[in-house]
């Protein structure tokens, strides 16, 4: 329930960001006045929508409130990490508003590439704040992952083949093992976006 409050919530914060990209698209010329805090909005729009609407209610609030029920089981498999990938969401989630209000912002669009997000696009520590941001985001991914994977892979009841597990559970662990191979890969990105940023590496 409380991933569904939280997604909730971040759906309503990108769907007002929605509504600046279309008053700033309404127009010829500039409506909001200026053009880096237009890109601003665009980058922090795609990121709450797919890191804090789309991703915690897909997988976190139809995940955990649908595989104990349909695999006939009391609860997730680790109930502790899944409070934990729980709370580090609110964290991350004020590392990127942290990220939107510190020194005009990241407007370099919400995949994050160089050279925009590089040191000499983005000198300010927003961009070092949207980083640690999603290095959290990604710790939230892989442990909810982790729970999921091994909810669906080692605790169904002795009735539930793999053969008669529900399809909805299925895909949830399908999808669990896809980010617990894809996060790491993003996080090491991120690592080496950080490490240019801030070491000089290349």
């Amino acid at each position: 329930s409380l991933y569904f409050i939280l997604s909730l919530w971040a759906g309503l914060v990108g769907t007002g960001f929605s509504v600046l990209i279309r008053l700033e698209l309404s127009a010829p010329g500039s409506v909001l006045g200026d053009f880096q805090l237009y890109n601003l909005i665009v980058t922090t729009h795609g990121l709450v929508m797919i890191f804090f609407l789309v991703m915690p209610m897909m997988m976190g609030g139809f995940g955990n409130w649908l595989v104990p029920m349909m695999l006939s089981l009391p609860d997730m498999g680790f109930p502790r990490l899944n409070n934990v990938s729980f709370w580090v969401l609110p964290v991350s989630m004020g590392l990127l508003f942290c990220s939107a209000f510190s020194e005009g912002g990241f407007g370099g669009g919400w995949t994050l590439y160089p050279p925009l997000s590089s040191i000499m696009g983005h000198s300010g520590p927003a961009m070092d704040f949207l980083i640690l941001s999603l290095h959290i985001g990604g710790a939230s991914s892989i442990m909810a992952s982790i729970n999921f994977y091994s909810t669906w892979g080692n605790m169904r009841a002795g009735c539930h083949q793999f053969y008669r597990v529900p399809l909805f559970c299925t895909s949830i662990g399908v999808t669990s093992f896809l980010l617990i191979l894809a996060m790491p890969v993003l996080a090491g990105a991120l690592t080496m976006l950080l490490t240019d940023r801030n070491f000089n590496t290349s």
